[in-house]
């Protein structure tokens, strides 16, 4: 697995943490500011690569919506499934105006392992960008 891929399950897997714990509990503050370095530190590092593929990929399917920090993309909230997978909703991501049907409640989304961005819409998914293997 390469790095950007380590970096963004990193992200995941405290953002999962996260979601587990109650904003009571003693340890939720040092999670979250946890996961805002990580993903500072993801920006920081692949950023610039990613916002070029971003901005291409919006570019072909959403040019009216704007590119926004990588992070952005990554799920919000999951579900880690019993064989330990992950499984996001149809409201992850970043919600974009598609080129096809504006009015659709479309959103692309940044997944690891491979690399890649979807294009969800109402009535299909689909890879619009995979890293080279």
């Amino acid at each position: 697995m390469n790095t950007i891929d380590e970096a963004m399950i990193a992200i995941l897997e405290q953002r999962l943490k996260l979601s587990k714990l109650s904003y009571s509990d003693d340890t939720y503050d040092d999670v979250e500011e946890l996961l805002h370095d990580l993903e500072d530190d993801f920006n920081e590092k692949y950023g610039d690569e990613l916002e070029e593929i971003l901005e291409k990929v919006h570019i072909k399917h959403c040019p009216e919506s704007d590119v926004l920090l990588p992070t952005a993309y990554l799920a919000k909230k999951f579900v880690e499934t019993a064989d330990g997978e992950i499984e996001i909703g149809k409201k992850e991501g970043v919600e974009v105006e598609w080129i096809e049907d504006p009015v659709a409640a479309t959103r692309l989304v940044l997944l690891p392992a491979p690399t890649r961005i979807l294009l969800m819409t109402p009535k299909s998914l689909e890879i619009v960008w995979e890293a080279a293997q």
